[in-house]
């Protein structure tokens, strides 16, 4: 069992060194979320655009706008956290 252990343990360590190389701070995390919310009012245009011109019916349209306005709702809320604690 240690033997396995210690075969394991390379692997481990190269995983953290991609943990530590990945991790954003928290300015880079909301602007990241910013830009995600402005990619997620973008979406709920082009969805009313698409419902407009009958492309997709209304039933389709609100399902879909009612989850891009839920996620836009999320996104506006940790931007607003992430703000806050910079």
């Amino acid at each position: 069992m240690s033997l396995r252990l210690m075969d394991e343990r390379p692997r481990v360590d190269e995983r953290r060194k991609g943990t530590r190389e990945g991790a954003i701070s928290k300015a880079d995390f909301s602007v990241k979320m910013s830009i995600a919310y402005k990619e997620c009012l973008e979406t709920k245009y082009w969805l009313s655009l698409l419902k407009d011109t009958e492309y997709i019916d209304v039933k389709a349209f609100e399902s879909i706008y009612r989850d891009a306005d839920e996620i836009g709702k999320m996104l506006f809320a940790i931007i607003k956290t992430t703000r806050i604690d910079i």
